[in-house]
């Protein structure tokens, strides 16, 4: 079907943060698969995890216990500081389990309405219900009647949260720690916090969407860590199995306990390929300390951006958290996209204005400051600002 405006290259093999086209032309990938591929491509330790795996065993279903699954869940509470974990294919599947979750916290409450505040600007996933929570009129133009029980505030407005907290059927706030295809929106320091103590005020979950700030892009294993605080919901996906479809709901407490046999399921979610690949990723990451390295790489690049155009005109922002890093310009500028791919650079823009730049964590400092200097140089063209 014609749902992709596709780019007109085609990659034939990769290495590193590069990619080569089936002509062998040379790409520098500062997108990384969106956020997928934080590893790099043809990484070899999730090569060899995925082809010892491939070799003994692929999929069984939930029917039966899955070792890689156990320890895979047993890891990522561990790091998160959650209690249990639900595995699926992709972070909108994720992000559904999210939901199912604060609905039959809702029902444990006798809440027959329940709502669940969202975030303007925010993106969650484009299945209906992920849909109808995600704050983008644009995507959800044509697929009414969309899913009743989201009430949705300004991004980084802790008062418009707060107002709500007379309303007896809200259950939950979901909500990203930055966003991402909203425009790698950064909120206040203290906003993760303040909602966090509004949600213990009020009896409500909170419930966060890592699918792409998780995992280690924003230099620590999840973005709420920066604030020190916990979630009861958290989900993740993208680069937990770096290109192999893997997502996951983490919940603790009371929320850990909702779903029970019967209530929710996947027939191939956490199986042993995708397990095996995550638990790879993980090993990788800690081994090769990847959390240090994407802060420092993503300070390195944001520096960079900001000395080279700091000061040009027809640039409004340059922000970043780790490898999560945006340029907001003042005008559209979709067709930089293009612009990158004939200068051998992978960039995307979202939210119309925004150059978005998510990288893979082994980058080296040459490979980073390429991408600076290059991103840079197509941006000062294209707003003709060249010194």
């Amino acid at each position: 079907m014609n749902t992709y405006a596709r780019l007109p290259v085609c990659f034939e093999r990769g290495s590193g943060a590069w990619l080569w086209d089936a002509e062998g032309r040379r790409y520098l990938d500062a997108l990384g698969g969106v956020a997928v591929c934080a590893l790099g491509h043809a990484h070899p330790d999730i090569t060899a995890a995925i082809r010892d795996q491939a070799g003994q065993l692929v999929h069984t279903s939930n029917l039966y216990q899955v070792r890689h699954q156990q320890t895979l869940g047993d890891r990522l509470t561990r790091l998160s500081g959650m209690d249990r974990a639900f595995f699926c294919n992709s972070g909108a599947e994720a992000n559904e389990a999210a939901i199912k979750i604060a609905r039959r916290y809702a029902s444990g409450r006798n809440i027959a309405q329940p709502k669940i505040i969202v975030m303007e600007g925010s993106f969650h996933g484009r299945t209906l219900a992920t849909l109808s929570a995600t704050g983008n009129m644009k995507i959800q133009q044509g697929f009414g009647p969309l899913v009743e029980g989201f009430t949705r505030v300004p991004y980084n407005d802790v008062p418009a949260v707060e107002a709500l907290s007379g309303d007896k059927s809200v259950v939950a706030v979901f909500v990203e720690p930055v966003q991402g295809e909203g425009g790698i929106n950064i909120p206040a320091a203290d906003y993760l916090a303040a909602l966090r103590k509004l949600c213990d005020r009020n009896g409500w979950l909170l419930m966060l969407d890592e699918i792409q700030s998780g995992t280690g892009r924003t230099g620590r294993w999840f973005a709420f860590q920066h604030a020190a605080i916990l979630p009861d919901v958290l989900t993740c996906a993208k680069a937990l199995g770096n290109g192999v479809p893997i997502g996951a709901c983490l919940a603790r407490g009371a929320a850990a306990e909702l779903l029970q046999p019967g209530s929710h399921g996947s027939t191939f979610g956490g199986n042993p390929l995708a397990t095996r690949a995550a638990l790879a990723v993980l090993d990788v990451i800690e081994r090769d300390e990847l959390l240090v390295r994407a802060a420092a790489l993503g300070e390195r690049m944001l520096a960079g951006f900001r000395k080279n155009l700091g000061k040009t005109s027809g640039v409004k922002a340059v922000r970043g958290c780790g490898l999560l890093l945006g340029i907001e310009l003042d005008r559209d500028c979709g067709e930089l996209v293009k612009l990158a791919l004939a200068e051998g650079v992978l960039i995307n823009v979202t939210a119309g204005r925004v150059i978005r730049l998510l990288p893979p964590y082994i980058l080296t400092d040459a490979e980073a400051d390429r991408i600076v200097e290059i991103v840079s140089a197509l941006v000062q063209r294209f707003l003709g600002d060249v010194h």
